[in-house]
């Protein structure tokens, strides 16, 4: 992930990369469940549903593949747009966490892969979550993971790519 970041531009980044649908996500802010977990509300079930633990809640209703229909195919340019969509979502929806639970605490998680399909394109997954000290890392050893890229990104990371 390191290697994409920096062979991104990111000058410039910010509301006008994301896609409407997510910009309605960081539009409809955040709330708390009744078990602790958090949850953007564009994208939290009308019903609520069972959870084994609070990480499993969190990461099942914040997460979602980025749009990318639009895209090209080209995979510079696509993964290029993929990764400034997927940063400005995380950036938009990590600062207004900071502003709405009043802490750093969440932090998103962004994975890009080869889609398993005929086109084999470059696609991209975005889910946020709260470490907890008593339940188990979201993605355990991340700097292992084998077959696509991930990253941790926190509202701190943020600053440097937005300069705010």
């Amino acid at each position: 992930m390191k290697r994409i970041l920096l062979a991104t531009d990111l000058t410039g980044l910010g509301d006008q990369d994301i896609p409407p649908m997510f910009r309605d996500v960081v539009e409809r802010g955040w709330s708390v469940t009744a078990a602790g977990g958090r949850v953007l509300n564009g994208l939290r079930p009308a019903a609520p549903g069972s959870w084994a633990d609070r990480l499993t809640e969190e990461t099942t209703v914040n997460g979602r593949g980025m749009t990318d229909y639009d895209l090209p195919a080209a995979p510079h340019e696509r993964t290029r747009l993929l990764v400034r969509r997927c940063l400005a979502y995380v950036c938009a929806c990590l600062r207004t966490a900071e502003e709405v639970f009043g802490d750093t605490q969440v932090k998103a998680y962004v994975s890009l892969s080869f889609a398993d399909t005929d086109e084999g394109l470059f696609t991209s997954n975005v889910t946020f979550c709260t470490p907890l000290p008593d339940v188990h890392p979201y993605i355990p050893r991340l700097e292992e993971v084998k077959g696509a890229a991930v990253g941790e990104i926190s509202v701190e990371d943020c600053s440097m790519w937005s300069g705010r």
